[in-house]
Parts: C-alpha cells; structure tokens; sequence
C-alpha cells in the first residue's frame, strides 16, 4: 500500500497519469455544465417570489459550495505535505489556490447582483458574506506567501500553516444562517429533511455543481503539471522529457 502511495506521489508519475486523466474530467465538465446551465435558465420554472432573478442561483451556489471545498483539499494537502512531506501534495495545494480564490470571487460578486433586487443592495456585512470575503483573503494569504518566499520548502510550511488555521472559518460560512440572524437564506438542499426547492430547480442546480467540480478537477491537473514542472525544473526527469521535445 505505501508502495503504491509513493509510486502515486511521484511528480513524474504523476505528470504522466495526469496527461491520460485530464480529457475525461474536461468533456464531462463541459457537456454537463452546458447542459446544466440550459435546464437552469431555460427549463426550470419561474421563481414564484424572487421571478427571473434567481437563476444566477445556478452559478453562484456552485461557486460558493466549490470555494469552501476547494479550500478543504488544499488544507488537507497543505497537512498531508507538512506531516509526511510528499511534495505532490504541496504542488496540489499550490495548484488548488487560484482555483477556489476564483470561484469565491464568482460566489461573492453573483452573490452582491443576486442581494441586489431581493435586499435592494449589493453588499451588506452579513455573517454569511463577511466569512465568505474572510474565506477569499486566505485564499489570497496562502498565495501571497508562497510568492514571497523564495525558498519553497518554507513557503509551503508557512502557506500550509496558513491554510490549515484558516479552516476554522468553513464551519463558520456554513452554519453562520443558522448561527446568526442573517438576511442570507437558509439551506434549502444540504438539509436533513427533504430539500425545499423543486425537483426541475434541483435537478440542473446539482448538475452544475458536479460540472465545476469536474472543471475544478481538469484545471487543478493542468495547474498541477505545470507547477511539478516548475518545482524540479533541475531534475532528471525534467531535463529528459525537455529532450524528448
């Protein structure tokens, strides 16, 4: 089993796996997210109170379930290459910051045009959008540190520090509707009892949320490749695969 864990933790394994795994996660995305977003804004009925306006439900719920699990898999990379110091996991949560920094830019901004015709403005400090805005500057924290420090073994130990203290803050986004008195509604699908939301509205809103994981997962591959590139630019490995080209 650790054989097989070392062997999969190899960037050079990994380079080469992930060339083959990437166009299964890329087509899927797109063929799903594309039939998603029709079914969404074209099929699914009209919102008896919010109308027409709360089918930016179809990209901002996505995009902020994706910026908190997101942040989870690079915590849990940042520690799995803190205690056991493989380096593919650094480059994982390296790879993996960009990526939920944007979708919680996506959740934040579709978020403010949503509140807009419901609260009649575009921001206000709830406890729901304050964790939110907290949750993207750790995203921008962990980034920031990795490109300030020059060598990479203590930016990844102090990016990785960073990350994982900063999990406190997804219970915090979660429960803060339940926790708080918020203007930001409920959960009306990760609920114990039934969903409170039309099956023809459930239906491309979970759609959609696999469509950006599998994006989410064809563009951590990519970054991920680059970044491993990148990192043993002086190894062997590299230098033989620059002149195969």
């Amino acid at each position: 089993m650790w054989a097989w864990i070392q062997k999969f933790s190899s960037p050079k394994y990994f380079y080469d796996m992930s060339a083959k795994l990437i166009p299964w996660f890329a087509i899927p995305a797109l063929v799903i997210g594309v039939y998603g977003l029709y079914l969404g804004f074209f099929v699914a009925p009209t919102d008896y109170q919010q109308g027409e306006s709360y089918r930016i439900i179809f990209i901002h719920v996505p995009a902020a379930w994706m910026s908190l699990f997101i942040y989870m898999v690079m915590a849990i990379s940042a520690g799995i290459g803190l205690i056991w110091q493989i380096r593919l996991a650094d480059v994982i949560a390296a790879s993996s910051a960009p990526i939920g920094a944007s979708f919680t830019f996506v959740a934040l901004v579709t978020g403010s045009l949503w509140g807009k015709p419901m609260w009649g403005t575009y921001w206000v400090w709830d406890a729901r959008l304050t964790s939110e805005l907290i949750l993207l500057f750790l995203y921008f924290g962990y980034m920031a540190l990795q490109a300030s420090i020059e060598d990479q073994r203590m930016a990844d130990k102090a990016s990785g520090l960073l990350a994982i203290v900063g999990v406190v803050n997804i219970p915090i986004i979660h429960y803060s509707v339940e926790w708080w008195n918020t203007l930001h509604q409920g959960a009306t699908v990760t609920k114990l009892d039934k969903p409170s939301i039309h099956i023809d509205m459930l239906i491309p809103l979970l759609l959609m949320a696999l469509a950006f994981k599998l994006f989410y997962a064809t563009m951590v591959l990519v970054r991920a490749r680059n970044e491993a590139l990148y990192r043993d630019r002086n190894r062997r490995w590299v230098r033989e695969l620059v002149e195969k080209l």
